[in-house]
């Protein structure tokens, strides 16, 4: 059967066999890279500028060590804030747990568990592979490494501590629940108010839950190692549940991706003082 393709030569099939990875003989001989026509270039792209400015703007942020607090708001970057040098929250998860040697951003000590978390995650792993590594860059684009180990090998074979990541995860979103909790407080810390920044908190939690409870970890202690859902009734419920999540986690990771910058990013305005919180109540 013709395969559309020239007879490759004895020349082409040693060069193919240096180059290695989809280029070796064992392949299919398509003269084209790849035989797609659309502008597949566009998503990988697109992914690999999304979390570039999400890490730069981050790393600013945790390294800025100042205006993350306006009563009653903290940024979401900031909590809990567990070293000596933080600055005191009325009510908040500020705890002093390691002393003054700690020089640095309290930030530093805290992001670790939530950034690892998303650094491990599932659907991240696909973004950051394709968008920086190009491994591949598209579907039915080859990627341009010779060799494919995945991740059976250091150091990408710590990606499977991502379980327990997800832990830390749950703690971190009951922390940053609590504080939204204490967004409905004034300056003042008198209780039944709500400013914009408490709506900005609300949408960033939810997010974070979602895209939490989303997790493929998530869904697989819920109800994972079931044999028979039946004798699990509330168990299958659960991951029911989760499960309709699981679908929207790459949406999910982003959402909440631009919700917790969005939240820091208020309650720096609010704490630089470049404008005054809305009251509504």
């Amino acid at each position: 059967m013709a395969t559309g393709t020239d007879p490759e030569t004895t020349a082409d099939a040693g060069a193919r066999t240096a180059r290695g990875g989809v280029d070796t003989p064992s392949r299919a001989a398509i003269p084209a890279r790849h035989l797609r026509r659309d502008r597949w270039w566009l998503a990988p792209a697109g992914t690999a500028a999304g979390l570039l400015a999400f890490v730069v703007y981050s790393t600013w942020r945790a390294f800025a060590n100042s205006d993350y607090y306006a009563a009653p708001y903290v940024s979401p970057f900031y909590s809990p804030c567990i070293a000596h040098n933080c600055v005191p929250m009325g009510g908040g998860a500020d705890w002093d747990w390691i002393g003054p040697w700690w020089g640095l951003s309290p930030a530093l000590l805290v992001l670790i568990f939530p950034l690892g978390f998303r650094l491990t995650c599932y659907y991240y792993r696909k973004a950051y592979y394709r968008g920086f590594w190009a491994s591949p860059p598209a579907c039915a684009v080859p990627e341009p490494h010779a060799k494919y180990t995945g991740e059976n090998r250091f150091p990408l074979i710590l990606q499977n501590v991502h379980r327990y990541f997800f832990y830390f995860a749950v703690l971190v979103a009951g922390i940053l629940t609590y504080d939204t909790v204490l967004g409905f407080r004034d300056g003042t810390g008198a209780w039944g108010h709500m400013g914009l920044g408490t709506l900005v908190l609300l949408a960033n939690i939810v997010l974070i839950w979602a895209y939490t409870l989303s997790c493929h970890s998530c869904r697989h202690i819920v109800g994972g190692r079931l044999r028979t859902f039946s004798k699990h009734p509330v168990r299958y419920r659960l991951w029911g549940w989760v499960s309709v999540l699981n679908a929207r986690h790459m949406q999910l990771a982003w959402a909440s991706l631009v919700s917790v910058a969005v939240a820091d990013f208020y309650v720096y305005l609010v704490a630089s003082g470049a404008f005054d919180d809305p009251r509504f109540f």
